[in-house]
């Protein structure tokens, strides 16, 4: 169970993102006491954490200012990840432990590959997939034995997009057969990667092993941009729905899915 303090910062942090309070807007204590009928101790509490996370920042007098993040700090905080991660793939390379999870790799790559062949891409499907990716890029940031990776890429996790091992999926293109079968081609290409960065790290080819986690990281940048030019304005609400989850991994409102 979640302590108070956590849960309530979830939830602001859920509204911070989502648009509910305004760039710049005064947050106060008493404000919030009131809004999630609390008491000021775990309202302190979650503004600290959200301080820390960059979401709020201090006012001169007292109380915060919403600091919302925007699709350009997005695309910084992704390239920033998929140096962490490519990072991680040279590391764990180089490590003589490697190989007590290799196994968990394989399995992921086979289950990806099992999902994709079944041709489903309903909502069970995606988050299937969306599962066995994150346990991917986990195993690779906890196995690559500096803490200090996994550590910052923690820090950025609350942001959409962010979370270890998200994926993108557009509702719009999956409404078609011919949408639906482009969509599992590219999950194909994917997971090509995947195990490509399997056997550079099994054979303890750094070198390629970072490489081409690095060029596999930067395709959710390459989809954003695509996404920006479709858009008239892309919006942090627009990537939410791109991603199929909501704020660190919490179930999306349908009404914002694309």
């Amino acid at each position: 169970m979640e302590s108070i303090d956590t849960e309530l910062a979830a939830q602001i942090r859920n509204d911070i993102i989502l648009g509910t309070y305004g760039e710049k807007e005064r947050l106060s204590e008493a404000r919030l006491c009131d809004t999630h009928n609390v008491s000021r101790t775990p309202v302190r509490l979650a503004l600290r954490m959200l301080e820390h996370e960059g979401l709020i920042r201090r006012s001169e007098g007292r109380g915060y200012f919403v600091n919302a993040p925007k699709v350009a700090d997005i695309l910084q905080a992704v390239l920033v990840r998929g140096h962490l991660e490519s990072l991680a793939a040279r590391l764990m390379s180089q490590s003589p432990g490697r190989h007590n999870v290799m196994p968990n790799l394989e399995a992921a790559i086979e289950e990806i590959d099992r999902l994709i062949d079944a041709g489903k891409m309903d909502d069970t499907s995606l988050r299937a997939m969306q599962s066995q990716n994150a346990v991917f890029h986990k195993t690779i940031l906890d196995g690559c034995g500096n803490d200090f990776v996994g550590f910052t890429c923690s820090r950025i996790s609350h942001l959409p997009m962010l979370e270890v091992g998200a994926m993108m999926f557009d509702r719009q293109v999956l409404s078609t057969a011919d949408g639906i079968e482009r969509s599992l081609f590219r999950l194909k290409i994917g997971n090509s990667q995947h195990k490509v960065i399997f056997e550079a790290i099994q054979s303890g080819d750094a070198v390629r092993a970072e490489g081409v986690m690095r060029e596999h990281s930067n395709t959710m940048v390459e989809y954003i941009k695509v996404f920006e030019k479709r858009d008239e304005e892309l919006t942090i609400k627009d990537l939410i729905g791109y991603s199929g989850l909501g704020v660190s991994g919490q179930d999306l409102d349908p009404t914002i899915n694309k």
